[in-house]
């Protein structure tokens, strides 16, 4: 029987995707739910395993290419065995005649099959010439194919006066050398990262941005930490770090300022009584922003092993299109990266981003002394249509004030 596979369905965001790459290769054999193809969202890469055992015996899209959902990719016979495999139609033929021959057959090579010795006797093709990349030499219907279709190699006197023709453009990295020493290479950008500069660009071009700054003082929240890190860990199997602290202070700021929570949609605002906040989390393919959902009802120790879930599953490429939808408020973190400040972009139709730093020892005055102590630069990009300076400031002030107090955060201060 042979068996379709298609293009997975696509989240109602997502109307395109890019082939990656095959797992797989005609004539190969591929046991149910092995991996077989990567398909590149916008968002994502997914993994579309095989749907049952057997021979491939078609891929109809190339790597790079882009498809869309239903499309159908490649053809998976199940009756084929594991030593078919090499051939995709395994059967017996007669080599071609020559004009005015002897109607006598003569013993024939049956191991390439019937298709193969059928197309090479119709283009008049000697199979022993064929140099066959299936199992133990044998000529598959590609390779026949690839000898049918290139061009006729030119007769030795013609090499001289025949120009050699450039290859066809590929979307792989190309590596050429400028002058001397100095060399470029260039390279198609992956459609996550294209997606990224596309909503980078809409929304500096859609919204009202604008930027405020404050610093907060994380001497309370470094001593609480180092006093029941240890404990923290043993119950509740989690590491606490720096992020619970952060995402639970933007809950209460949130509820505080419910605009800095909200987005527009067309004349309308929308207000959002549940706080699902965005983690920007980098990858090897390009910022992710998975969402910790109704991030307001979770404990500090739920907030740690999501966020150390996605983490791991972004960077493996494993994390799901529906983790990555929605989001009501977004926090990135360039200070593990060593950024001192910086003015982060909201990721649309999200109306504020908070932008975390490095955490630096300085000097401040406290209570007209001078101490050391660990600051951290806070920035708050928002969009100014929808949040007024006042509302900004004072989201931003709560969040230093619930950080540099950390038992307000119990109280829900």
């Amino acid at each position: 029987m042979q068996v379709e596979i298609k293009t997975p369905m696509l989240p109602e965001s997502v109307s395109e995707a890019t082939l990656l790459s095959w797992k797989k290769s005609p004539g190969e054999f591929v046991q149910q739910d092995e991996l077989l193809i990567e398909i590149e969202t916008e968002k994502i890469v997914l993994e579309v395993p095989a749907s049952t055992s057997g021979v491939l015996r078609e891929s109809l899209k190339a790597e790079g290419e882009t498809i869309y959902e239903g499309d159908l990719l490649c053809v998976i016979d199940t009756e084929a065995a594991a030593s078919d495999s090499a051939d995709p139609e395994p059967v017996a033929a007669a080599q071609p005649q020559a004009d005015g021959a002897d109607t006598a057959t003569e013993p024939v090579d049956d191991r390439h099959g019937p298709a193969v010795t059928s197309i090479a006797a119709q283009e008049g093709i000697d199979l022993s010439e064929i140099k066959g990349t299936g199992k133990d030499g044998r000529v598959t219907k590609t390779d026949l194919l690839d000898q049918v279709q290139a061009p006729p190699e030119p007769a030795p006197s013609e090499v001289q006066k025949v120009d050699p023709q450039p290859e066809p453009a590929r979307p792989v990295a190309v590596e050429t050398e400028v002058t001397g020493d100095r060399h470029e290479r260039r390279e198609p950008m992956s459609r996550i990262r294209r997606t990224i500069a596309d909503r980078l660009i809409q929304a500096q071009h859609g919204a009202a941005l604008l930027t405020t700054f404050n610093e907060v003082d994380l001497t309370e929240v470094i001593a609480l930490r180092s006093k029941y890190k240890e404990e923290f860990e043993k119950t509740h199997g989690a590491k606490l770090g720096f992020m619970s602290f952060f995402v639970k202070a933007c809950v209460e700021s949130l509820k505080s300022i419910p605009a800095v929570n909200a987005i527009i949609d067309g004349n309308d605002i929308v207000y959002h009584d549940y706080c699902d906040v965005g983690i920007a989390v980098s990858s090897p393919r390009g910022l992710v922003v998975p969402i910790v959902r109704n991030a307001e009802k979770m404990s500090f120790s739920d907030v740690e092993k999501q966020i150390r879930d996605f983490g791991e599953r972004a960077r493996s490429g494993t994390l799901k299109l529906e983790e990555l939808s929605g989001g009501t408020f977004t926090i990135t973190n360039g200070g593990i990266f060593g950024s001192l400040v910086s003015t982060p972009i909201i990721n649309p139709p999200q109306s504020a981003i908070l932008g975390m730093h490095k955490i630096q020892e300085r000097p401040i005055a406290v209570n007209g002394e001078i101490v050391i102590r660990p600051m951290m630069y806070l920035a708050l990009t928002y969009d100014h249509r929808i949040i007024d300076g006042r509302e900004a400031v004072t989201f931003l002030v709560g969040i230093k004030d619930a950080l540099e107090d950390p038992s307000r955060l119990l109280l829900q201060l």
